[in-house]
């Protein structure tokens, strides 16, 4: 459905609704960050999503519960909100007859990003989409952004100033730095890298002349590293450069509380159930206090 013709470049940016108030609000941040762009934004709704809820849909489109709504109504209001929000957006939005994370790899095999949120219609419709979420940044061929945390309906204007972006063991390749120095670029606010390290324990304590030599190396080991991940970084953006010593996930966690967006790579192995994300990526996505973009590296690289 070609809800409103404007500016259009480039791949569409896609966001899954499912017509709860979460997924609306999914929808605002989602215009926001086509508009930064300069795309196209595209609405997928995956009705067998359905199958689990009726009135508590049309509750959440200001409908009785007497008259639950279409799969059509779904997209229509969300299409209005997104139109309403930014009149001269290119909107497009579809119905699938499938699962929806089925729906959303497809969809995200031609699109610039995937936006999704977190929360469904009620508990058990939260549990499905907590489970979607993951499902599609994990199988996903395109960057998955998950709205995470609180963050206020809005990709612009910033509210903190930053985005963050976790380097993870393989300096060397840029695609999750890159993804994030284009955001911090298009928001005009500042790029954070953050770089976390660890001194293994029986490092750290042998002869007594040697306490702090270790730790420092792996410090000075992670800057270098930083610098690295930073190589091709514009010059016109300003970076901010952190290495701290922790878990990596526990580093980023705290990062989030002051970030608008937080950038980490999609290290993706082989396991028993196909796929599977990190267990950084995994727990930011389950905790973070901001969204949280998972961008894959198709070598399994983080």
């Amino acid at each position: 459905m070609n809800a409103s013709v404007g500016r259009d470049g480039g791949e569409p940016l896609v966001v899954g609704v499912d017509g709860s108030e979460p997924s609306l609000r999914a929808v605002d941040w989602a215009a926001d960050e086509a508009v930064l762009r300069g795309v196209p934004l595209r609405l997928v709704y995956a009705c067998l999503w359905d199958r689990y809820e009726g009135g508590a849909v049309a509750q959440g489109l200001g409908r009785p519960p007497a008259a639950p709504p279409s799969p059509r109504d779904v997209v229509d209001a969300g299409t209005e909100r997104a139109l309403a929000r930014h009149p001269g957006l290119r909107v497009t939005a579809d119905v699938v007859d499938e699962e929806p994370e089925y729906a959303l790899v497809r969809e995200g095999r031609k699109a610039s990003a995937l936006v999704l949120g977190t929360r469904g219609r009620s508990g058990v419709a939260e549990m499905l989409l907590g489970s979607v979420s993951l499902a599609v940044a994990a199988h996903a061929d395109c960057p998955v952004i998950v709205l995470r945390g609180s963050h206020d309906n809005q990709a612009t204007p910033p509210v903190h100033g930053r985005i963050v972006v976790g380097v993870g063991e393989d300096p060397k390749n840029s695609a999750t730095v890159r993804f994030a120095a284009e955001e911090a670029r298009r928001r005009g606010v500042a790029l954070e890298t953050v770089r976390a390290w660890r001194c293994p324990a029986h490092e750290s304590t042998g002869h007594p002349l040697l306490v702090g030599g270790p730790e420092r190396l792996y410090e000075e080991r992670a800057a270098e590293e930083l610098e690295t991940a930073l190589r091709d970084v514009p010059e016109d953006i300003e970076v901010r450069r952190r290495t701290v010593e922790g878990h990596a996930r526990r580093v980023l966690l705290d990062a989030s509380h002051q970030a608008d967006l937080l950038v980490v790579g999609a290290r993706r192995g082989e396991g028993h159930l196909g796929l599977q994300l990190g267990r950084v990526a995994h727990g930011l996505l389950h905790h973070s206090a901001c969204p949280v973009a998972v961008i894959p590296h198709p070598d399994g690289a983080a």
